[in-house]
């Protein structure tokens, strides 16, 4: 029976954790079909046919959907759940909206942030804050999982062929409605699509020295995270936040600056493929997992981390 990933998009591009769900979707099966809903979605829609693996692209375009508001795309995914043995989606902010909405009205338990599948009914995923791997078995016939996009290779955007179908939207039933939203703009990359983050941690002791650690990223092309102290801090708005309760990373370079590595942080980043940090405290729990440490003042080391990036072109 086939599957069904919920595409994050902006209308335009699929969102890269999408492409993660893809490659975790064609684990159940071969047969994997996307579900782009928005307005003037059409772009997205042609994006995500291109995906390798893709067989069929489901596009919902209506203006209920330009905001990706959960309580309506919950009975969009309601409608199509009986064509699927698999309801899948990003392990995302939107994501972890709207999958546990569809998994309440379907009346089964849903399977969250997946970073494996043993088979079709088991899974593997973190807890304890990634201290632990819970292997669970499903036996519910339609199947609502999250997906780690860092537990899983990102399907190629280009390759596939899929057909575009469109389809009817559901009824909106009228629970919720946008009203506005704030978002930080920057050049820099997104966070979970970062292949390069520097990260500041209390140890900045304040929101001007976050000054040094972006100066660092614009050479690096580098994005800017932050711990939970950080932001509790008041230094950095959430969106830096990386960590359990924030945003979740696997760059392919991590430079930590001033964070001690507490246990939620790690969880957010310890997958990354090379881990560098600078601390002034040498039994700073960030050192068990960073491939590269640093012992010693970060204002006397990150402003000399920039003269020689600058020296290197």
């Amino acid at each position: 029976m086939s599957v069904l990933v919920l595409a994050e998009h902006d209308n335009e591009s699929v969102k890269p954790a999408t492409h993660s769900a893809v490659t975790a979707a064609s684990e159940l099966d071969s047969d994997v079909h996307v579900l782009v809903a928005g307005q003037n979605c059409g772009a997205a829609a042609e994006a995500a046919a291109k995906i390798a693996g893709v067989s069929k692209v489901l596009k919902a375009d209506d203006a209920a959907y330009a905001n990706a508001l959960a309580e309506n795309l919950a009975p969009l995914l309601i409608g199509l759940a009986g064509n699927y043995a698999a309801l899948l989606a990003p392990t995302t902010t939107s994501g972890k909206n709207v999958m546990p909405r569809v998994a309440a009205l379907l009346d089964v338990a849903q399977i969250s942030d997946i970073m494996k599948i043993e088979s079709p009914d088991t899974f593997i995923r973190p807890i304890y804050a990634g201290n632990a791997m819970a292997t669970v078995q499903s036996s519910d016939a339609t199947k609502v999982i999250t997906v780690r996009a860092t537990g899983f290779d990102a399907a190629a955007a280009e390759g596939g062929s899929a057909t575009i179908e469109d389809i009817a939207a559901a009824d909106n039933p009228g629970l919720s409605t946008f009203v506005s939203q704030e978002l930080s703009a920057s050049e820099r990359p997104e966070l979970t699509s970062a292949r390069v983050i520097i990260s500041g941690g209390r140890g900045m002791q304040n929101g001007e020295n976050f000054a040094m650690l972006e100066k660092v990223a614009d050479l690096l092309g580098a994005a800017v995270g932050a711990s939970r102290a950080a932001v509790d801090a008041g230094f950095v708005p959430n969106d830096y936040q990386v960590g359990q309760t924030g945003k979740i990373v696997a760059p392919d370079l991590y430079v930590a600056v001033g964070i001690s590595g507490a246990i939620q942080h790690l969880a957010g980043m310890k997958d990354s493929k090379v881990i560098v940090a600078i601390n002034k405290d040498e039994e700073a729990p960030i050192f068990q997992v960073a491939d590269y440490g640093i012992v010693g003042d970060l204002f006397k080391i990150v402003p000399e981390l920039e003269e020689e990036l600058k020296k290197a072109g």
